[in-house]
């Protein structure tokens, strides 16, 4: 890749957004293409940073370290909707925790009081939570000020994209069709945001494979509660019954949201395959395509590394 050349991303999810920040602010000229903007399933996100059963583990590792770290960043200035949040993650067994957040800044196991009633273990500690509507308005920002530009549009096809050299496809979900992959399907992921009573730190619970998540991360006079993971469903469509199962869930562990007020549902389809993909491959006519989808819960958890990758990739090919 050589300043100005042109580079065409499809996809404007984190995923997508965040790679065309990258190659934009390397000196691309980025030409984003996308059927919603920003990505629904994106804007549904809880979101708190958090390796979350996504392979190949040597390479997550990697690009979540790195994403940590420019978190970590974007946590100094309010206007990225990025903040760093004390907070607990229990089990209702005793689960050791996950390699990850031993490395995070004030983890240590939960004293017995500290936990809910039915739970038996927990450690607390403090990572970025991401306030996902603000923080896509901003990737928007940003790629607009290095002179990306933005093309509300569906493909029937990655090589609808073109012309151009280089396509990135961050199709997420989409990628189904388009590659196609059939190795990608979705896991479908419901929140529901309400007032803020008068949270300052998360709580997440352990569930393991279970469809039924518990969560709830507070941004400032909202908070995102969740949630669940169902494999293999796709519907986008509102399920009041589920939600009321999610309010049930979190005000058992935290009272005070059984009276806060309901704003809004937000469903995504989380794009999970065995491993996430970010790799490149060239077409018989020249057109080198480069992919990273397949990230499952883990978008936002991996997005700057894997976009860093794609970057490098482009260098080379």
């Amino acid at each position: 890749m050589t300043a100005g050349e042109r580079v065409v991303v499809v996809g404007a999810g984190v995923a997508g957004l965040t790679t065309a920040v990258v190659l934009a602010e390397a000196g691309a000229s980025v030409h984003v293409i996308a059927e919603q903007v920003p990505g629904v399933t994106s804007l549904a996100a809880g979101a708190m940073w958090g390796p979350y059963l996504v392979e190949p583990k040597d390479k997550v590792d990697q690009w979540g370290q790195r994403s940590l770290e420019i978190f970590r960043k974007l946590a100094e200035d309010p206007a990225t909707g990025v903040r760093l949040t004390s907070g607990i993650e229990a089990s209702r067994t005793a689960e050791a925790a996950p390699d990850w957040a031993t490395t995070l800044p004030g983890f240590r196991p939960c004293e017995p009081a500290e936990l809910p009633a039915g739970f038996s273990a927990g450690y607390r500690f403090t990572v970025p939570l991401i306030d996902m509507p603000t923080y896509l308005d901003y990737l928007l920002r940003r790629l607009d000020a290095a002179g990306g530009t933005v093309e509300r549009r569906r493909l029937a096809s990655l090589a609808d994209a073109g012309p151009a050299p280089m396509i990135v496809n961050c199709t997420g979900l989409g990628a189904q069709e388009l590659v196609p992959d059939h190795d990608l399907r979705p896991i479908r992921g419901q929140h529901v945001v309400v007032t803020n009573p008068g949270l300052t730190e998360f709580f997440s619970e352990d569930t393991g494979l279970s469809p039924d998540l518990l969560c709830f991360y507070p941004h400032g006079d909202t908070v995102v509660l969740g949630g669940t993971a169902i494999d293999g469903e796709g519907d986008l469509a509102s399920d009041d019954k589920v939600a009321a199962g999610i309010l049930a869930r979190c005000a058992e562990v935290e009272p005070r949201l059984a009276e806060a007020r309901v704003l809004e549902h937000r469903i995504g389809a989380r794009p999970t395959r065995d491993t996430v993909r970010v790799e490149a491959e060239r077409a018989e006519d020249g057109t080198a395509f480069l992919h990273n989808y397949g990230h499952g819960g883990a978008g936002v958890t991996l997005s700057w590394g894997c976009a860093e990758e794609v970057g490098k990739l482009l260098s080379v090919t």
